[in-house]
């Protein structure tokens, strides 16, 4: 079976004043981007527009559209679970809302799904915040899946057979993975080669991202440029192949200034070497 070259993009965001998202993107070599935004408020027909039309100008695809939400979000392992996603029943109602604004905002733009953290989805099925989340989650999809796009968990939270399961209780022919390979790591949840034997068929978008196990139970492990943690790049990029991945590899560094330039720079030249060795390795065969 031959499967499409899997391609290196870089993470993007945007701010109220609206500028070229677009233009360091392109100054780092890529041409494809996973656009982020949490300012549910600046999700308008007019920025949409503007959105598009700089990515045509720059000649930039859209992979999907990363969605917030309101409401607070504390990232550790002792206010997270009553914080982050869907999981907390007191932010529900307006989450539900606002990601279906995500998707209105992805339609505009033209990307083709939303990704979001659905938050510390409980690994037990018969956990009363399970089957709450879970309709969530669903009510969202359904709605996504109206307008023709694809609903991507960002893994992290929940370890692997729980998402699995979450995937397979919906039953929604539109639900992907975004596969966050250092997130599953930080939150001590999986072994990212591991990860993609339990639920691999559902990977829909990558996170180009690397990190270090946590060192105590309440903070996450820490982020490193990827190739100096634990994902195991020389591996996964393989085992990507050979399991038929065909999406795009998004460099996510979550730190600022030079540094990050600097990172993700190293990080696109690593990939595309890993990529180019396994798509030979693969022809091979």
């Amino acid at each position: 079976m031959k499967t499409k070259k899997m391609i290196v993009g870089v993470l993007s965001g945007f701010g109220p004043e609206l500028e070229n998202p677009f233009t360091k993107i392109v100054g780092h070599g890529v041409d494809v981007t996973q656009v982020c935004n949490w300012k549910v408020d600046l999700w308008t027909k007019e920025n949409a527009k503007k959105i598009k039309k700089y990515a045509k100008d720059s000649k930039i695809r859209i992979n999907s559209f990363w969605s917030g939400y309101t409401g607070p979000a504390v990232w550790n392992f002792i206010e997270g679970p009553t914080t982050l996603g869907l999981v907390p029943p007191e932010y529900r109602k307006q989450r539900i809302a606002d990601l279906k604004k995500g998707a209105d905002f992805a339609e505009m733009i033209g990307a083709p799904a939303i990704v979001t953290h659905c938050g510390f989805i409980p690994e037990y099925p018969a956990d009363p915040l399970y089957q709450g989340t879970l309709d969530a989650i669903g009510e969202v999809a359904e709605y996504c899946k109206k307008k023709g796009l694809g609903f991507w968990f960002e893994t992290g939270q929940e370890t692997p057979t729980t998402l699995l399961r979450v995937i397979e209780d919906l039953a929604l022919d539109n639900l992907g993975i975004n596969f966050d390979t250092a997130n599953v790591i930080l939150y001590g949840k999986a072994n990212p080669l591991d990860a993609l034997d339990v639920f691999g068929k559902y990977v829909r978008c990558l996170h180009a991202k690397d990190g270090m196990y946590p060192t105590n139970g309440r903070n996450l492990g820490h982020e490193v440029p990827v190739g100096k943690g634990k994902s195991q790049y020389s591996k996964l990029i393989p085992k990507l192949k050979e399991i038929g991945y065909e999406g795009d590899l998004i460099i996510e560094r979550e730190i600022g200034g030079e540094q990050q330039t600097k990172d993700i720079m190293k990080t696109i030249v690593y990939l595309r070497k890993l990529v180019d060795k396994a798509e030979a390795k693969y022809a091979a065969k």
